[in-house]
C-alpha cells in the first residue's frame, strides 16, 4: 500500500473508532484491496469487522444474498447489484456500515459497460444507496486504486453522517 492510500484509512479508523462504529466490505473488481487498505493501519481491528471478496456471481449470491434476478436483469456491474452486495455484507456482519464495489477494472469492457465503470454500494442501519463512477480506461491498476480511494471516501462520509 502506498503512503497516499494509508491516510484515508487512518482517517476512517480514527473517526469510526471515535463513533464506536464497525465496518465491513464487499468487493469484486478490487479483490480485497479496500479491506487490505483498512487493515494496513495498525489498530484497524477496532473498527474492521470483515470483508467479503465475491468475484464471481455465484459468490455474490451465496455469500451476500445478491439475487439471481438482479444479476440477470442488471448484470454484475450495476448499482442494483452494488446495493445488494452492501446490504448483504451489513446483514452478514457485526458492522454498522458496509461498502461494496463491482466494476470493470480492465482490460476490456463493452459498449454498454466500458472499462473503468465501477459501481459502489453503501449500506448503513438507515438504508442503502449506490453510485456509478466512470474512471475511464486508465488501466487495471489505476482503476482499482481509484476505486479503493472512492470506497474509503464513502466510508468516511458515512461515518461522519452517523448520528
Amino acid at each position: 500500500m502506498s503512503p497516499a492510500g494509508i491516510l484515508p484509512a487512518q482517517t476512517l479508523l480514527a473517526r469510526a473508532r471515535a463513533a464506536g462504529l464497525r465496518i465491513a466490505t464487499a468487493e469484486s473488481c478490487t479483490g480485497g484491496l479496500v479491506a487490505g487498505a483498512i487493515t494496513d493501519v495498525p489498530g484497524s481491528s477496532d473498527i474492521f469487522d470483515r470483508g467479503f471478496v465475491t468475484y464471481s456471481n455465484a459468490a455474490k449470491t451465496a455469500m451476500l444474498g445478491v439475487t439471481p434476478e438482479t444479476l440477470a436483469t442488471h448484470g454484475a456491474v450495476s448499482e442494483a447489484v452494488a446495493r445488494e452486495m452492501a446490504a448483504g455484507a451489513l446483514a452478514a456482519s457485526d458492522a454498522q456500515i458496509a461498502v461494496a464495489i463491482t466494476g470493470i477494472a480492465g482490460p476490456g469492457g463493452s459498449e454498454h459497460k466500458p472499462e473503468g465503470r465501477v459501481c459502489f454500494g453503501l449500506a448503513t442501519t438507515a438504508g442503502t444507496r449506490a453510485e456509478t463512477v466512470e474512471f475511464g480506461p486508465l488501466g487495471r491498476d489505476a482503476v482499482r486504486a481509484a476505486s479503493v480511494a472512492r470506497a474509503l471516501d464513502l466510508l468516511i462520509e458515512a461515518v461522519d453522517a452517523q448520528p
